[in-house]
């Protein structure tokens, strides 16, 4: 995933996630999302295997 930070106008940011857009009030608000967002996609995944979707 593709992710870019960009100002829009004075007080207004954008993060882009590929063809999607989240705008923020400030710099640090569209850093920290993208941090947040960072760090969520490289945390470990564990897929579940059949018994537990059954269950699930």
């Amino acid at each position: 995933m593709k992710i870019l930070i960009k100002e829009l106008a004075k007080s207004q940011w954008q993060v882009r996630l590929d063809q999607h857009a989240v705008t923020f009030r400030s710099e640090a608000e569209a850093r920290a999302f993208t941090n947040t967002l960072e760090a969520r996609l490289q945390a470990p995944h564990q897929i579940p295997d059949r018994q537990q979707r059954a269950v699930g």
